[in-house]
């Protein structure tokens, strides 16, 4: 990696952190499910949708890859705090919402990356 590269990835990974941030810092509950990461995971990966269609098909120079694609999304959607989330709820014994929380991060983060992806196809 060079050293343009590395200031992309860290511009891309501090503005998808502060996005995050502002997302996660006021607990968004509906029925004991919390909502801040799903909506941080499916957005993250719609914008990687759009950004995956947009890079090929206005052959990117890969350098946007380390600011957008691994720097800002790659901060914003977040693994380990959506396994936080789950583990507390399987901690409270919360089995049932555990179970949806899995699969509407997995499932919403994937068909965002479909959804992305035709979206952008609409403007190329």
């Amino acid at each position: 990696m060079k050293g343009f590269e590395l200031v992309l990835l860290g511009i891309g990974a501090i503005l998808g952190a502060l996005l995050r941030y502002k997302i996660a810092e006021s607990p968004f509950v509906i029925g004991g499910l919390p909502f801040n990461i799903l909506i941080v995971n499916v957005v993250g990966s719609f914008l990687l949708g759009i950004f995956s269609v947009l890079s090929l098909t206005w052959n990117l120079d890969p350098k946007y890859s380390f600011f957008f694609a691994i720097g800002f999304c790659g901060s914003l959607t977040t693994m380990s705090s959506f396994a936080l989330e789950v583990t507390n709820l399987l901690d409270n014994k919360q089995i049932v919402l555990a179970m949806v929380n899995v699969f509407a991060n997995v499932g919403l983060s994937i068909l965002a990356i479909f959804g992305g992806r035709i979206f952008a196809s609409f403007f190329v």
